[in-house]
């Protein structure tokens, strides 16, 4: 890896890198059979990285997205200057500062306050400059009252805490941070990501993996999807968000898809449900090719086909869903009003669909209630809490809060002069 001063151009260029480990079958349990085994140890070859090319602009905010082994965490060592290629090369231009993993660069016997002055030095940092900067770190992090502590006896979230704020405080111009952000409190993390908005906007550049996808399309300008020690895709974040969700949601389909098979999707209904003159069967998702999913991106159309069986006649039934976040958040419950009810009576086995021109909800998890009412909506005949799980993907436009209004703004209209 070579480092050069500031200047134009990228501020980190990967040309053609490629990164091999050997996984060893079997384990040495003595010196004397490291020495007498050494030659005749068998091992595999595994490569982490094959060939890998990107470019990191500088002043933007890049991320790495992929499955756990993908390479990404490789890819940022290399970047850190951690490890070395096997063949390729890796550029930067700039000082760097990274967070990767847990505890990296903390010595356990010393205090907080001797790491933060051990990892600021190794940066680069001047005595005089750390002095200055030390009250901000340790303000950031929070841990004034265990600052004075060894940092063995720290837990996971106090490491994050200590470590990020070292990170951000040194005044890097490349900042590289692995997913150990994701160990914080939620209060922490809301910080350590105003921050991280902050010196973007400060002309640092950063590179981050997550597996968090809505991070990678709001906050990131280009992003790689990385996928066995290769580059899938490269392009802006959300569009490489979108690929890889694509992907993923194949995958997933056809697990659950065989899941479901082997398992039946119906069940037995219970004799309380026997008894009832219309009951909930089965709820399913359907795309806009009318095929059964599992998953939906925001701004794409959906189908929420509910399944009924009646046992008797009904008279103009109510049908209706209620939709939760993963925060138990009551997001809407679209649900018919008796003066929209169905028309006639309904029989035996049948479905009712609800038809979504565009998902309006955000990234994240949500569940559906079910329930069927008579058709002055004032009997209950039955009910179905919390029955299916949607997993809403990012779509191809960022979506920030837990719904988009799917409005458009009109052209300023300027009202002086």
């Amino acid at each position: 890896m070579s480092r050069d001063g500031g200047g134009g151009g990228p501020a980190i260029t990967v040309e053609n890198v490629s990164k091999r480990y050997r996984l060893y079958k079997e384990r040495s349990s003595s010196l004397k059979e490291v020495v007498t085994r050494r030659s005749v140890a068998r091992y595999e070859e595994f490569w982490a990285l094959r060939d890998v090319s990107l470019e990191v602009e500088r002043g933007t905010v890049y991320g790495l997205v992929g499955h756990n082994g993908s390479g990404k965490s490789t890819l940022l060592r290399m970047m850190a200057g951690i490890q070395h290629p096997e063949k390729g090369k890796v550029r930067i231009k700039g000082r760097v500062s990274a967070l990767l993993e847990l505890g990296a660069g903390f010595h356990p016997e010393l205090t907080g306050r001797e790491n933060v002055y051990l990892n600021a030095s190794i940066l680069g940092l001047r005595r005089k400059e750390i002095d200055a900067l030390f009250d901000d770190i340790v303000d950031f992090s929070g841990l004034g009252e265990f600052i004075d502590t060894p940092v063995k006896v720290y837990s996971s979230g106090m490491y994050v805490r200590l470590g990020f704020s070292v990170a951000v405080h040194v005044h890097p111009e490349i900042l590289i941070i692995d997913e150990v952000i994701a160990v914080g409190d939620e209060e922490f993390q809301r910080r350590c990501f105003e921050y991280l908005y902050k010196i973007r906007n400060q002309g640092v550049t950063i590179v981050m993996v997550t597996h968090g996808l809505g991070i990678v399309q709001n906050m990131c300008d280009r992003a790689a999807w990385m996928d066995h020690g290769e580059v899938r895709a490269e392009g802006p974040a959300p569009d490489v968000v979108f690929e890889y969700v694509q992907t993923v949601n194949k995958a997933e389909e056809a697990r659950l898809d065989v899941e479901e098979a082997a398992a039946g999707i119906r069940q037995e209904a219970d004799l309380e449900a026997g008894m009832r003159p219309i009951r909930v069967e089965r709820v399913e998702f359907l795309n806009a090719a009318g095929e059964p999913v599992h998953s939906a991106s925001t701004g794409d159309p959906l189908k929420v086909r509910l399944h009924y069986h009646a046992r008797r006649p009904v008279e103009g039934p109510l049908f209706s869903f209620a939709i939760e976040n993963h925060h138990g958040l009551h997001v809407a419950t679209p649900g018919m009003r008796p003066t929209h009810r169905q028309e006639g009576t309904v029989q035996g086995d049948g479905y009712v669909d609800y038809d979504i021109d565009r998902l309006v909800l955000g990234t994240g998890e949500y569940t559906l209630s079910l329930a069927i009412h008579d058709a002055n909506g004032m009997v209950r005949f039955d009910h179905q809490d919390r029955a299916l799980q949607l997993h809403v993907q990012p779509g191809r436009e960022r979506v920030s809060g837990v719904v988009d209004l799917m409005g458009r703004w009109q052209p300023a209209v300027s009202t002086s002069g």
